[in-house]
Parts: structure tokens; C-alpha cells; sequence
């Protein structure tokens, strides 16, 4: 009988793809999955939840469960962080979390994964003996650091804020500037957001055991780190297993009738010559720097495809869940610059197959925000990138992929808040031109044959998973067996009230 792990990727496109990765690797070892996903509070055209749900129709072997949706809540009162506002539908989620696992066989149930932000789950599976592991869908390097940092934020009476750029030190990572680590850490450290957040990332190493999107010999010295006793002094952490780079790519299969017009466009360019530029499915830039970037790229005379958003309009927690609509380039861009640049640029409106674009030998670099899924695409195709970091962790990511990764460069001026028309142009034609940019070049390729060697039969992270399984099924052993004792204590100790009542009554 074929053992089901059930997967809790939480919302969130940026989230759902990689455990969808994961889930081909417990297919591939003989498991049944299945992925338990929430309603969004908002329906919506998100480009996001278009993806989401190409996903879902392209992967039949995965099954895939709709816990009961929760009335949606109350926005127009929530004056809080957005945040606040996830962890708290989450914590109400647990209990039809709860309801959906109990009707799965105990035998057959052989664990819960959760993702970074469902870790009040943990709390369910205590509660029905369920093994319960967390995926945490960023790298080793921030992971490191965000377990490491209660034991930073104890005691202080003010925020890391005031810090400004004076480095850390963690263990396993580069010197990192305060003022890099999530914003929302460093305000002060008794109010009510920091203190969740703090909690939401200690409680990713209270499971049995950590899988990591990533690969050893990429963040050695982070994954090394938690081998540490003084990474949190006075704590035994779980294990943890760097089984990635899981990184999708599956609509390449498709048929060419459902192809991506820009990969058209792509094919008719020369090799290497074409700077991608794409910031997430909520990167957005307002309107006079999107301006600037324009200016940029057509000064840098430089091949482009550029994935353009329509800017924020309102400060409205709405924003954080609802898809803003089509960009209009007339309005957000130069006048004349799509005429002026249409032999050398192209430009998408919302989407673009972007594990597809940059894997394709028309791409020669990636301006990025920096979130892990699109550095580890562009790891894996071994495109050279350039870090404009917006938010969340992607800072700290952009320390990692410059200072100890080396496969990319920085765009100065995005801790201000906008980078100018002149540092677009210069850092383009670096990478695109100058000896420094052929050296990044030879080390993206070089990381490439290392993520592709980890995934190998043998490989690191091939064999971090079999021995996560390993690991499991011990556990899972033992688990039955201290189960199987107790019941028969339980047996002894009725058989024991029996005889006793029976020997009172004679």
C-alpha cells in the first residue's frame, strides 16, 4: 500500500511552485501526494493564479484538496500589516486542516510538509501523531540567519533599524548590513509584527527535520552552520536536507501552438545577446521609474525583454492580494521609446514563461528582484544576473548571490528606492561587454554544472532526499513502536482493572 505525504504550501504562487517540484520527488520515490491549497480572500486575474492553476491541469498525478473556505474577512476594519492578517487566516485554517487529515488512514498517512508560513500546523500533527516537517522554499544562507536571529533581537529594547548599514555577523553567511534584513524585522523588537514574524521563522526548525530549496555546494558554509552548536546555543536543531534546485519549467514541453510569442522573439535574436528584466509577480515600480529604466536600456544599446507591471495606485491592503490590471505603455513609458527600440527590445505585459526565457541561448542576463525561485532560475540556466532587491528576504539574497555565490552584480541605488537612468546603462554593458561581466559569465555556467550535478543519481541533494526518506521511515518506526507500546500498556492496564473489579466482587 503506497504511503500519501500530504503537502501545505500555504498561498501564494511564489510558494506553490517549488512544493510542486517537491512533489514530482516523492512521485518519483513511489509516494501518493497530496497538496492541500486555500481559496485566496479575493478572487482575482492575477497572473499568479493563472499560473497556479496551469499547474494543477498540467500535474494529474498530484491531487490536490480545497480546504473549505473561510468567510472572507473583513478588510475595510483590518488596519494591521497584511501579514498579521495571513497568520491569523492560517490559524483558522487548522481546523478543517485538521478535519481533512484524520479522514486520510493513519497507516497510510506518512507525513505533513509545511511551508514556511503554515508552521501553526506543526501544532495539529502534535496533536494527531502525524509527522510534520517543514519545506522551506528559500535558501540555506536565509534560513541561517533567520534562526540565528532571536538570539540577535534578545534583550534589546530597540530595533535593529537604527543600525543602518553596520554588518552582522552570523554564522555560515557573509557579513550582513542590518539594514538588509527583512524590513520588518528591524523595527522595534516588542511590536506586535515583529514579534509573529520571529516566531513564524523559530518555529520552522520545531518540526522533525528541514527539506531546503537548494544545494550544498551553493551555500556550504550555511548548511555547515546548523551543524553548529552555537548556532543557537542550547537548542538541537532538526536536521536539514538541501534537496534542490527545484525549479519548474514544464510549460517548455508544451505544444508550439500554445507558446509564448516573446520565446518567438527570442529565437530570432543572436546568442547571449539579450538582458531579461523581470521582478516577480508583485514587483512594481512607479511610474518615473519606469521611466528611468526605459531611458537605461535604450542608452545602453543593449538587446531587452522587459516585463512591465502596472504601478501601485493606493495604499490599500487590497493590493497585497489583488492583481493590478493591464499596464498601459503609452502612458507608463517614454514617448517613442517602443518605436525608437522595436528592432532590439520587447516588451511583456504581466506574464512571461520566465524558467523558459532564461533558459533559452538568446538570454545573456537577468535583472532581478532577487526572490529565491528567480535566482535559482537563473542559477540553473547559468545566466549571469544583475540584484535590483524590492523586499521580503531579497536583500539578504542579493548579499548572498554577490558576495558569496558570485553570479551577480548590483544595481546601486535600489536601498534608496530608485536607481538611476545612467547605473542601468553602466551595469548592462558590464555584464553585457567588459571583461568583469565574461568572468561573471564563467562562474553563472560553472554554478549551472553544480546544480545540475546535485540533482544527478548520486548527487548531493539526490542523495539528501533519499536519506531524508531514510530518516523518516525510521522515525516513523520508531513512532509505531512507542504507539504499539503504549497500547499495550493501555491492554495491561484494563486487563489489570478487570481482574481487580472481578476479584472485589467475589
Amino acid at each position: 500500500m503506497k504511503q500519501t505525504v500530504v503537502l501545505y504550501p500555504g498561498g501564494g504562487v511564489g510558494h506553490i511552485v517549488p512544493f510542486m517540484e517537491l512533489a514530482k520527488l516523492f512521485l518519483k520515490h513511489g509516494y501518493d501526494v497530496t497538496m492541500v491549497l486555500l481559496e485566496p480572500p479575493f478572487k482575482s486575474s492575477d497572473s499568479g493564479a493563472a499560473v497556479v492553476e496551469r499547474l494543477i491541469a498540467s500535474n494529474p498525478s498530484i491531487s490536490f484538496h480545497l480546504l473549505p473556505p473561510l468567510p472572507p474577512p473583513d478588510f475595510a476594519s483590518f488596519d494591521k500589516h497584511p501579514f498579521l492578517l495571513v497568520v491569523k487566516l492560517l490559524r483558522q485554517y487548522n481546523e478543517r486542516l485538521e478535519s481533512f487529515l484524520r479522514d486520510i488512514p493513519r497507516q497510510r498517512l506518512h507525513s505533513l510538509v509545511v511551508d514556511m508560513f503554515c508552521v501553526d500546523a506543526i501544532d495539529v500533527c502534535a496533536k494527531l501523531g502525524v509527522p510534520v516537517y517543514t519545506f522551506f522554499a528559500s535558501g540555506v544562507s536565509v534560513l541561517s540567519v533567520l534562526t540565528q536571529l532571536p538570539k540577535v533581537l534578545a534583550g534589546r529594547e530597540t530595533g535593529l533599524k537604527e543600525l543602518g548599514d553596520t554588518p552582522l555577523d552570523f554564522l555560515g553567511v557573509p557579513p550582513m548590513p542590518a539594514s538588509h534584513l527583512i524590513k520588518e524585522l528591524i523595527e522595534h523588537p516588542e511590536d506586535e509584527l515583529c514579534k509573529i514574524m520571529v516566531n513564524r521563522f523559530k518555529r520552522n526548525t520545531e518540526t522533525m527535520g528541514v527539506l531546503v530549496n537548494s544545494f550544498e555546494s551553493l551555500e556550504s558554509r550555511a548548511a555547515q552552520s546548523f551543524r553548529d552548536p552555537l548556532c543557537v546555543p542550547g537548542k538541537v536543531l532538526p536536521p536539514i536536507y538541501c534537496v534542490g534546485p527545484l525549479v519548474g519549467g514544464d510549460s517548455a514541453k508544451k505544444e508550439a501552438a500554445e507558446r509564448h510569442e516573446c520565446l518567438d522573439w527570442l529565437d530570432a535574436q543572436p546568442e547571449h545577446s539579450v538582458v531579461f528584466l523581470c521582478f516577480g509577480s508583485k514587483g512594481t515600480f512607479s511610474v518615473e521609474q519606469l521611466k528611468e529604466i526605459a531611458v537605461g536600456l535604450e542608452n545602453s544599446g543593449q538587446r531587452f525583454m522587459w516585463v512591465v507591471r502596472t504601478p501601485p495606485t493606493a495604499e490599500d491592503i487590497k493590493k497585497y492580494f489583488e492583481q493590478r490590471p493591464e499596464p498601459d505603455l503609452d502612458e507608463l513609458l517614454p514617448e517613442g521609446f517602443m518605436e525608437r527600440t522595436k528592432d532590439r527590445g520587447f516588451v511583456v505585459t504581466s506574464w512571461a514563461p520566465q524558467v523558459e526565457v532564461l533558459r533559452h541561448p538568446s538570454t545573456g542576463a537577468f535583472v532581478t528582484h532577487c526572490g529565491w525561485n528567480s535566482a535559482l532560475e537563473g542559477i540553473t540556466a547559468g545566466v549571469p544576473m544583475l540584484c535590483w532587491p524590492q523586499y521580503a528576504e531579497q536583500k539578504m539574497n542579493k548579499v548572498f548571490m554577490t558576495a558569496d555565490m558570485g553570479v551577480a552584480v548590483e544595481l546601486e541605488g535600489y536601498d534608496s528606492g530608485f536607481v538611476k537612468a545612467e547605473e542601468v546603462k553602466a551595469k548592462l554593458r558590464l555584464v553585457m561587454e567588459s571583461e568583469e561581466g565574461r568572468e561573471l559569465r564563467a562562474r553563472s555556467a560553472a554554478r549551472k554544472e553544480e546544480a545540475d550535478a546535485a540533482l544527478e543519481e548520486g548527487g548531493s541533494s539526490h542523495a539528501a532526499f533519499v536519506r531524508f526518506l531514510s530518516d523518516a521511515e525510521n522515525l516513523r518506526e520508531k513512532q509505531h513502536g512507542v504507539e504499539k507500546h503504549q497500547r499495550k500498556i493501555s491492554r495491561t492496564a484494563r486487563s489489570h482493572q478487570t481482574a481487580d473489579s472481578q476479584n472485589k466482587k467475589k
